[in-house]
């Protein structure tokens, strides 16, 4: 399973859509008890403290009825942004293009705290010690619209000039680093990186945050902004109990890793990946520096958001790029976070 596409997935088709989805009705559902969630891609780790707060009954305890929708080529914050979904897991890159291009989405929660993917190199390539090696590289990608942008800024912190060669190659990005036909990529650490060293494939990787680049939340939870205006009780209640999940996700990673195993039979060839994948997320990615879990705050909205403002990636409703940077407190909300 590749799970970096996924995190890169769908904002192109964001930018093009949200406008005119937006101005749908904000919820289909009968009754605000009963909410769909919608997911980015496959079950796997970025969403386990979902499937632990299903079947730990967090959910249930909040008398909550969550229906978790399936993967489908429509991008989470257009499903949300229509009302086709009251909740859905985004990424802060995909969050960003999306509200700056007009969809009606607020992030509420950011399970994940810090940039969990890195620059991929083959272990063995003497020649790459740094980011500043990849100057005329090629680079295996997706097809993001801020992916290039981003390296470049990486590669510049490092002390290279960001030139490199760019092939857009979706999920076979991996296989043509593996394989030597590409120098590099971005892999999701906690998927593709422990993949890689289980199959044979050893990789180094490089983190963005080490030369200079802000960091960014991996993940976010994206809600319908008009639904969580006229249901605030039931959106404290969904956003606790999901909070809640997450925590027990950082602080029993091997129980939730198993719980989402469970939620989700045949879904994993290697059920030890899901655990080795869970315990990294939750050492090293899903607490914020006071050790709580979901927060967020306008200085690292600003960081990376701000980047992509500031190098005219952002497109608002009209399609045109934005003259004006957004005020970042205002693409999300604490305020339906518990506290530990």
């Amino acid at each position: 399973m590749t799970r970096l596409r996924r995190l890169l997935a769908g904002a192109t088709v964001v930018v093009a859509a949200a406008a005119g989805l937006s101005a749908c009705a904000s919820s289909g559902t009968s009754s605000p008890n009963t909410i769909r969630f919608a997911l980015d891609w496959t079950p796997n780790t970025n969403h386990t403290g979902l499937y632990v707060a299903e079947r730990e009954g967090y959910f249930k305890d909040a008398g909550l009825d969550v229906q978790i929708l399936p993967y489908n080529n429509t991008s989470v914050d257009t499903l949300v942004g229509s009302g086709n979904a009251e909740f859905g897991i985004s990424t802060q890159d995909q969050s960003t293009f999306s509200q700056a291009a007009g969809a009606n989405v607020e992030s509420v929660l950011a399970p994940l705290q810090h940039w969990a993917t890195g620059i991929g190199v083959r272990a063995d390539r003497a020649d790459i010690t740094s980011p500043k090696d990849l100057d005329g590289k090629t680079y295996a990608g997706f097809g993001d619209p801020g992916e290039v942008a981003t390296l470049q800024g990486v590669i510049r912190g490092a002390g290279g000039k960001g030139d490199f060669k760019s092939v857009t190659l979706g999920t076979s990005a991996y296989q043509a680093v593996y394989s030597g036909k590409a120098d590099f990529t971005v892999s999701y650490n906690a998927w593709e990186g422990i993949e890689a060293q289980r199959a044979g494939t050893p990789m180094k990787y490089f983190k963005y945050t080490d030369y200079g680049f802000p960091d960014a939340y991996a993940i976010v939870v994206d809600g319908n902004r008009d639904w969580l205006a006229a249901h605030p009780d039931q959106a404290r209640k969904f956003v606790q109990a999901l909070q809640r999940g997450y925590r027990f996700a950082a602080d029993n990673p091997d129980r939730a890793a198993q719980d989402l195993i469970d939620a989700n039979p045949g879904a994993f060839e290697d059920p030890g990946l899901v655990h080795e994948g869970q315990r990294m997320l939750a050492a090293d990615y899903m607490k914020d520096v006071q050790g709580e879990v979901g927060s967020q705050t306008t200085q690292q909205w600003a960081g990376y958001s701000g980047y992509l403002y500031q190098h005219g990636l952002l497109s608002g409703p009209d399609g045109k790029p934005l003259a004006h940077e957004p005020d970042w407190s205002t693409y999300f909300t604490d305020e339906y976070l518990g506290h530990a």
